[in-house]
């Protein structure tokens, strides 16, 4: 159940999904910022999918 919440929270605000689902800052959580705000936020959708499931 909770997966399914990150996945919801990752298609809304995909910094903050993977940053909950790696409990805390990481080189995920930056790359995942990086790209969503460089990569025009549907490739911080991508990857925040990818870094959850």
């Amino acid at each position: 159940m909770a997966d399914i919440m990150l996945l919801v929270l990752a298609f809304f605000i995909p910094p903050l999904a993977v940053y909950l689902h790696q409990n805390g800052c990481n080189n995920q959580v930056l790359i995942n910022l990086l790209l969503t705000i460089v990569g025009f936020y549907i490739i911080g959708i991508i990857h925040a999918f990818w870094v959850i499931t």
